[in-house]
């Protein structure tokens, strides 16, 4: 403890006293009275209420009881997720030179929490707006309709002008001469009008179609705050799967014969088509090109027989993500559905007992589960049921540019949420190897994190094709590793080096 900054394992605790006191108010309970009730001294209540002491176990669940409080509510997720949040706006390159470390950023959640939310939703505005002033200024550089529209709107202008001045500049003009002028400054005013409302129109329509935010990552941000756990999805995963087999893995045939027998879907391999599998709804039949891996295959199998089979399941739980855009929900059903794909075809309870006995060994597990490293790794993220959670894995996924696709972070490891990522990362090292790469990364708040990457192809690469390849870092707390390590329940290999970054 420093100044009322409270640390576990290395990381600092989410400040959850603001809580505990605002309840214990609104109540109207003594700080005396709360105490005597959970069996701690008042003195001690107050340390925690100011947090300068961790709570949990038992303690924390005789005090969410006594306030009537969801357990959930005193995790001290939200307040870490708000961290992060104002730890990415600290890093915005506007803000260069205001040093504001941990501990502040900490003290500000603990004493201020609507004020510290209040700043990340205006650099959520910021950003938001910055994005939308780029679109618009690459649309100005490439759209023909607004070039047009302007180029009409220059013109209009340029003889309304040059009418102008002549009438200003001759006054020996005639006046059927100047009647001629005015009826072309007055047509050119006309068109002008015209353009200009059809510029307006397609400016509100182009506007209504942006979004405050890009719908991947509101729909990234719904998924972390649910702490890439989804309960009903897990059970709806182990029902699907019991209807198709009973015991034993998801054969590709068991799945081809339930699409069949279920829902008059005809699975196929083969044909020319963009990508690499697509389901035709209007023929029900799903395609898939000869170069998609089995893993994919049975994973979309999955996909589509979760979505025939459970709809109105998956859009409760989109409904329950909160997603304003159109798009997101949208995103969100595929990816309602991948969840529960990936669950059907690793059930929650084998999974975490084969990464417990196989020490989190992905390529292994692969292996096992007839499965992609990329599935596995993302998978061993939402290992996250309460009582039974895996190691705390994040997640990232960068194309062959390097351009961050995909991520998940971790609690105390802020991840960027567009772009790229940091050049010393093994995600960018792995590129093109096809090993795993192991990296111990130690933060400027002195925060350490195993990354983990490895390059892989999406698909088998025809001889007229170009690979897809992508780079997977799972990532996890460097802390929770050498816990692991001293009871035998991960196995690291050979860490190449460690970088500060």
């Amino acid at each position: 403890i420093d100044n009322g900054r409270v640390e576990v394992g290395g990381k600092v605790r989410a400040p959850i006293g603001i809580q505990i006191r605002r309840r214990r108010l609104a109540l109207k309970i003594s700080q005396a009275d709360l105490a005597r009730a959970v069996g701690v001294s008042p003195s001690y209540l107050n340390l925690i209420e100011n947090n300068k002491r961790v709570v949990g176990g038992r303690l924390l669940l005789r005090i969410a009881e006594r306030l009537n409080l969801d357990i959930d509510r005193l995790s001290g997720d939200a307040e870490q997720r708000t961290i992060q949040a104002i730890e990415e706006l600290v890093a915005d390159p506007v803000l260069a030179g205001i040093e504001l470390d941990t501990t502040s950023i900490r003290d500000l959640v603990a004493r201020h929490p609507e004020a510290a939310v209040a700043l990340t939703r205006l650099h959520r505005a910021y950003i938001d707006a910055t994005i939308t002033v780029e679109a618009y200024a690459n649309r100005l550089k490439s759209d023909p309709i607004l070039s047009d529209m302007l180029h009409q709107v220059l013109n209009r202008i340029a003889g309304i002008r040059s009418s102008a001045e002549i009438l200003s500049s001759i006054p020996e003009l005639t006046g059927a001469e100047r009647e001629r002028f005015l009826k072309t400054i007055n047509g050119e005013a006309e068109n002008l009008t015209g353009v200009l409302k059809q510029l307006v129109s397609y400016f509100d329509q182009s506007a209504s179609q942006h979004k405050a935010i890009s719908p991947l990552r509101e729909l990234e941000d719904a998924i972390i705050a649910a702490n890439n756990h989804f309960p009903r999805l897990e059970d709806l995963a182990s029902e699907l799967r019991t209807d198709i087999a009973q015991k034993g893995a998801l054969s590709e045939e068991a799945l081809v014969k339930a699409l069949k027998t279920q829902f008059g879907i005809e699975c196929r391999i083969g044909g020319k088509f963009a990508g690499r599998h697509r389901y035709d709804a209007d023929t029900k039949t799903l395609l898939f090109n000869l170069s998609t891996t089995p893993s994919t295959r049975r994973f979309q199998m999955c996909r589509i027989y979760a979505q025939h089979a459970a709809e109105e399941v998956l859009e409760e739980e989109v409904a329950r993500l909160g997603l304003g855009a159109d798009e997101s929900i949208r995103l969100a059903r595929g990816a309602m559905s991948s969840y529960v794909a990936g669950a059907m075809l690793m059930p929650y309870e084998r999974l975490l007992e084969d990464a417990e006995k196989w020490q989190y060994d992905i390529d292994l597990l692969s292996h096992i589960y007839e499965a992609s490293f990329e599935q596995v790794a993302h998978r061993l993220v939402t290992l996250r049921r309460k009582g039974a959670e895996g190691l705390p894995f994040g997640f990232l996924r960068a194309d062959a540019s390097g351009r961050l696709t995909k991520r998940f972070p971790l609690p105390g490891l802020t991840l960027p949420a567009v772009g790229h990522g940091c050049p010393l990362w093994p995600i960018y090292t792995a590129a093109g190897t096809g090993q795993v790469v192991r990296q111990i990364g130690e933060f400027p708040n002195g925060s350490r994190y195993l990354l983990i990457a490895k390059s892989v192809e999406k698909q088998v690469s025809g001889y007229q094709e170009q690979p897809v390849r992508l780079q997977i870092s799972p990532l996890y707390t460097s802390d929770a590793l050498e816990e692991a390590r001293m009871d035998d329940r991960v196995d690291a290999g050979t860490i190449t080096k460690q970088i500060n970054i």
